[in-house]
């Protein structure tokens, strides 16, 4: 029972080893953590057309356990989903940064990928290191809010809403901020929102003719018309007096009748510091 014993120590300590001095995989995005040759790893979730990066450090080491720093040459995908494409990390790059984008009509569900990195001719000695990685696709990958959604502003001048954006799946592809319904205002504002990361942004509107609007203001992916989020939002703009005096001050009378006593005021200091300024 002792020579049995001895022998399943042994048996532990010589796989210890094994383990210790296995060639490896360090990946650094979009999840950290040590692959060996034929595991597994999950990556996380994306939007059907969105791509992502998977990042891994070159560096690995030999069966002997002599660390390498450009062990592996470049980093590829060797099978993935139809429709789905990659480009593989330049040569010598370190962190190599692989690329992956999915169908644009991938449907949800999570699906299979087989990942390699390349000792290019096996010059180090360490073969190909091939693992599974699997990706949850989803139009579910951000969250995203307004404030406000019920305003007043002056007409002519611009009014800053607050954009915040929550982006909870794994690609980095830019988000695309836009106002619909609003006279004469069509702005585009392209964003980037990390994955991983809520990050804040400013969308000016502006109008010019005073009115009650009820427009709609859209959140996507710049990549993925079914990655979307909609808010209805409802403006005042009313006339400035101070907008509505420089008018006046330009022969235009736009103001309304009870202002213009006040307008006259205006009017004649804006004159008489005219006039002095000319002396």
């Amino acid at each position: 029972m002792r020579g049995i014993s001895l022998f399943a120590g042994l048996f532990a300590v010589v796989m210890l080893v094994s383990f210790v001095n296995a060639t490896y995989l360090q990946v650094q995005g979009p999840i950290t953590g040590t692959i060996l040759n034929n595991g597994s790893v999950y990556l996380g979730k994306v939007g059907p057309g969105e791509s992502f990066y998977v990042l891994a450090s070159a560096t690995t080491q030999n069966a002997s356990g002599k660390v390498i720093n450009i062990g592996w040459n470049t980093f590829t995908a060797v099978n993935l989903p139809i429709g789905w494409s990659a480009q593989a990390s330049p040569l010598y790059e370190n962190p190599m940064k692989l690329k992956i984008t999915t169908a644009p009509d991938a449907q949800n569900g999570t699906y299979k990928l087989t990942l390699r990195a390349v000792n290019i001719q096996n010059y180090s000695r360490l073969g190909n290191l091939t693992f599974t990685a699997f990706v949850n696709v989803t139009t579910d990958v951000f969250s995203t809010s307004v404030s406000p959604t019920n305003f007043n502003v002056g007409t002519g001048q611009p009014y800053n809403l607050q954009i915040t954006i929550n982006n909870t799946g794994i690609s980095d592809d830019p988000f695309v901020i836009n106002a619909y319904g609003l006279p004469a205002w069509n702005v585009s504002d392209v964003v980037i929102a990390l994955h991983s990361a809520t990050s804040s942004f400013v969308y000016p509107i502006f109008v010019d003719v005073p009115g009650a609007y009820s427009f709609n203001l859209t959140v996507g992916s710049a990549t993925s018309a079914l990655v979307s989020k909609s808010f209805n939002i409802n403006m005042v703009a009313q006339a400035s007096l101070l907008n509505d005096y420089a008018a006046v001050g330009q022969g235009v009378a736009l103001s309304p009748i009870i202002y213009e006593p006040t307008y006259a005021v205006m009017l004649a200091i804006h004159y008489i510091l005219s006039f002095f300024n000319v002396m």
